[in-house]
């Protein structure tokens, strides 16, 4: 089915306007992508920590210019099976790590250059960061995966295209074959001049037959997927449609630009062909490597329920960077932030009030409407939404209405659901609660809601 014609079973604005529900197409007639099993385990994951650490973090810079000396690289107290620890209690369920940013500094003792942790004093030499890290992840039963810029600002065939590609490669594998299976490989599209003058031309395709060779079970991330693809900003807040579904032609590369890209990263595409879902991205902190200066700053446990509602609440995945300090590990500051993070929804989804009931779908013509009887009257003011997202995303509108046995009220409303989507609303008394869907591209399958107890009523809460 061509999109055009899939794009008729969404209501036009006028439509919409009114109020009317469209007419739901049989599902024989809408064939949607679907999740591969990687996919679906990342997504399910929700909660991802990034952990970007180098020689920036002993320069205090975001961005190192490949010159650095790798002898300040020295942090006295690493513990990677510290940032496990922390990254389970709070409630993660993946790490990544910066095997290399953008100033070229391997956290491996790489083969392919002099630029990395063999030529510093940690470990006297013999130390291997990305070791330490995969070890600790598996250890704590967390998913690894790990982070290789592409922009190397301190190998000289950088800008030399086939040589740096060559080198590239070489380093992805050292990588891929050395560490065991890795749940992720991360890329983005950073680019700038060589030390030649020469703009650096990435060979992708080959990187991601590399990586589809080494690391079959991995999911690849960049602005062009292949797998999952970035949400268009740095806030962790994912877009409003968040569709699963994309348009592989609009993005074609990471760090590709020209019209349209930054709404198909946000958004996805209801009629695209391939299933790339998004991955929300922020720092704990305001940078991304850590600052003395910026202890002060990190998010609060509010700010961080926040995000996982605008990402996870969205159809993404939460990836969330909290960067070690100079003496290797996690910073106090943080530890605490995260660990009331995981209080917070904690007692945010402490209190289910569906349980087992199912929902009573009403079918009459091709509308679709279900109703749940608790059974009892109950406060609440969080209902969560879920597809059934092996078989695709379907759901592109819908409204929420609660009633206490008398009047119904209308609790929440949005656009797609997918995965998940997660809304607040005023704490009101219900005795049952009721799902329209407005719009959709086909027969929604294996929907579920879920109501919580008030957050109102929560420690803390606003």
């Amino acid at each position: 089915m061509t999109p055009v014609s899939r794009r008729r079973f969404v209501r036009t604005a006028a439509t919409a306007a009114a109020g009317a529900v469209v007419r739901l197409p049989p599902a024989t007639q809408l064939v949607r992508p679907r999740p591969t099993a990687a996919q679906l385990a990342w997504q399910r994951d929700e909660l991802a920590m990034f952990l970007h650490v180098g020689v920036n973090t002993f320069t205090d810079r975001e961005w190192g210019d490949g010159k650095e000396d790798p002898a300040i690289f020295a942090p006295q107290r690493l513990d990677a099976r510290q940032w496990a620890r922390v990254a389970r209690a709070a409630g993660f369920r993946a790490l990544i790590v910066t095997a290399k940013h953008h100033d070229g500094f391997c956290l491996w003792p790489s083969k392919t250059t002099r630029h990395s942790v063999a030529s510093s004093p940690w470990r006297d030499g013999s130390g291997d960061v990305v070791r330490e890290f995969v070890d600790a992840c598996r250890a704590e039963g967390l998913r690894p995966g790990l982070y290789l810029s592409p922009w190397d600002r301190n190998n000289p065939s950088y800008g030399d295209s086939a040589r740096y590609n060559d080198l590239y490669c070489d380093q992805l594998t050292e990588l891929l074959t050395g560490y065991g299976t890795l749940a992720e490989v991360w890329f983005d599209g950073a680019n700038g001049e060589g030390p030649n003058g020469k703009k650096q031309v990435y060979d992708w395709p080959r990187v991601w037959t590399l990586v589809r060779r080494l690391q079959p079970a991995a999911v690849i991330f960049s602005d062009a997927g292949p797998d999952v693809r970035w949400c268009g900003n740095e806030k962790g807040v994912a877009g409003d449609p968040n569709w699963s579904t994309v348009d592989p032609a609009v993005v074609t590369y990471p760090g590709a630009s020209g019209p349209g890209v930054i709404g198909a990263l946000q958004h996805g595409d209801p009629a695209g062909t391939v299933w790339r879902p998004a991955e929300a991205d922020t720092s704990i902190r305001p940078g991304w490597f850590y600052h003395r200066a910026e202890d002060a700053r990190v998010k609060t446990a509010d700010q961080l329920l926040d995000l996982y509602l605008t990402s996870v609440g969205r159809n993404s995945k939460l990836l969330l960077n909290v960067p070690p300090t100079r003496d290797g590990l996690l910073h106090d500051i943080d530890v605490a932030r995260l660990t009331a993070f995981q209080e917070r929804r904690q007692s945010l989804f402490a209190t289910e009030l569906i349980g087992r009931k199912q929902i009573a779908w009403n079918t009459t013509g091709d509308s679709r409407t279900g109703e749940i009887d608790l059974g009892r009257i109950a406060a609440s003011s969080i209902v969560r939404l879920e597809e059934d997202i092996t078989n695709g995303q379907a759901v592109a509108r819908y409204a929420v209405f609660g009633s206490d046995g008398s009047n119904w009220k209308p609790l929440s409303s949005g656009t797609t659901i997918g995965h998940a989507r997660i809304d607040r609303f005023p704490a009101t008394a219900i005795r049952r609660v009721r799902l329209v869907i407005e719009e959709a591209l086909g027969p929604p399958t294996g929907l579920s809601i879920k109501l919580y107890g008030p957050y109102d009523s929560l420690p803390g809460a606003r």
